[in-house]
């Protein structure tokens, strides 16, 4: 008997409106999207319905491999005949095992892990390093910025999300992304002494896939070790191949003295993050072993699934897959960029960490509702509506990429009648 499709649409939308979200099933609702995730394979899902589309969301980089990639399936299904999801408290071979290989991949002296289950977990984590490690309270990230709906890792970010939860912790400053000048006011607002750490994701998917300005990151790099502060990079969405390399920082040549790492490492079958940091930061939690816990963040059975997902990252042939994709994507830009000036004002792209940037607002949800007529689920960035997200797996076949490119061709075609 299948999971799936065990009620009809509507029943479903009811019961998640009754006991899970009102406000998103009335959302949806309202913008005429009545799509109920079925089943899933590779890079496509359908509806219950059977509406197929090419997922160029995928949920921000977790379903990087696709989806139910079968080499995680299969590594997982090993792992439950064995294992469990372990005990946080003890000395375990299979985090040891990931955090090894973790650190065999990150730049720099970062051998050292610290495991989650989501992302904002992982960035609170780096947080509590950070002023753990300094002594300090400062914490600079980017205005627009997104790093969770936790604690620390909500006071990091944009206030749409943070303004209903004041008053938030206090020692949080935000300067705009790319603007180096801006943030060393900002580290030299406290003599260059208050500032535990700058925190920045690679490319700011929800500011709008703002690719940073040449030598930005070289400039980061150089401020924090002037001054003393720590260097974090949010590689939730950029990580494990999505711009070309294993890590989007690597492709700017800078090591960060902390990493964090989340939707991607899961494969889309077991949730786990990891904040990933520097060795020289290690006195701090050989102090307090037990200050920072999590119970379910690096559970056995999802270490083992997460080493078959490095397996798949470290393969030869796999990065220059994403980069030969990426050269399709590039192209295709260009093309759409020439038959669709009035409406698509720029294209932002990192490997497959892509944005179309367009003329006004309310692009953005258009292109999501023409999406789902073209058959491609893409959804636009909260904090720049004009810029729609393309986000597609890294394991796309060029064929398939150019059905993207299509597909998004007649959207921009279906913006310009509107207009």
């Amino acid at each position: 008997m299948s999971v799936i499709g065990r009620d009809p649409r509507e029943t479903v939308f009811e019961r998640f409106a009754r006991h899970v979200s009102s406000g998103k099933a009335k959302f949806f609702r309202q913008a005429g999207i009545d799509f109920v995730i079925g089943r899933r394979e590779g890079v496509y899902v359908w509806d219950l319905e059977g509406s197929r589309l090419i997922n160029c969301h995928c949920n921000g980089g977790v379903f990087n491999l696709g989806h139910r990639n079968p080499r995680v399936v299969a590594a997982l299904k090993r792992a439950l005949e064995e294992l469990d999801i372990g005990n946080h408290h003890l000395v375990s071979e299979h985090r040891a095992l990931l955090a090894e290989r973790l650190a065999s991949i990150c730049p720099g002296d970062l051998n050292r892990v610290v495991f989650g289950v989501g992302g904002g977990e992982a960035v609170d984590t780096a947080i509590k390093l950070a002023r753990g490690f300094t002594g300090r309270p400062g914490i600079i990230s980017a205005a627009g910025g997104y790093h969770g709906h936790t604690g620390f890792a909500l006071a990091a970010g944009d206030a749409k999300y943070s303004a209903p939860f004041v008053p938030l912790p206090p020692g949080f400053t935000q300067v705009p992304f790319g603007d180096l000048e801006a943030l060393e006011e900002a580290v030299k607002g406290g003599a260059g002494e208050e500032t535990a750490a700058v925190i920045f994701e690679t490319i700011p998917a929800t500011l709008g896939m703002v690719i940073p300005p040449e030598g930005f990151f070289q400039g980061v790099r150089e401020l924090c070790d002037r001054h003393g502060a720590l260097m974090i990079i949010d590689e939730v969405q950029t990580g494990l191949g999505r711009c070309g390399a294993v890590w989007g920082i690597d492709t700017y040549g800078v090591a960060p003295d902390i990493l964090i790492t989340a939707k991607g490492l899961s494969g889309g079958i077991y949730p786990i993050t990891a904040t990933v940091y520097s060795d020289r930061l290690d006195a701090f939690f050989e102090e307090n072993p037990f200050i920072h816990v999590s119970t379910f963040g690096g559970a056995e059975v999802g270490c083992y699934a997460a080493l078959e997902v490095l397996d798949i990252l470290e393969e030869e042939g796999f990065l220059e897959h994403v980069r030969e994709i990426a050269d399709v994507f590039s192209n295709g830009f260009r093309e759409l960029r020439d038959r669709h000036p009035r409406v698509l004002l720029e294209t932002r792209q990192r490997g497959l960490m892509m944005g179309l940037k367009m003329a006004n607002d309310l692009c953005g949800p258009l292109m999501t509702l023409a999406g789902f007529r073209r058959g491609i689920l893409t959804i636009y960035a909260n904090n720049d509506t004009s810029v729609s997200q393309i986000l597609p797996p890294l394991i796309i076949e060029e064929a398939q990429a150019r059905q993207v490119l299509e597909s998004l061709d007649a959207m921009l075609s279906d913006l310009e009648s509107n207009a």
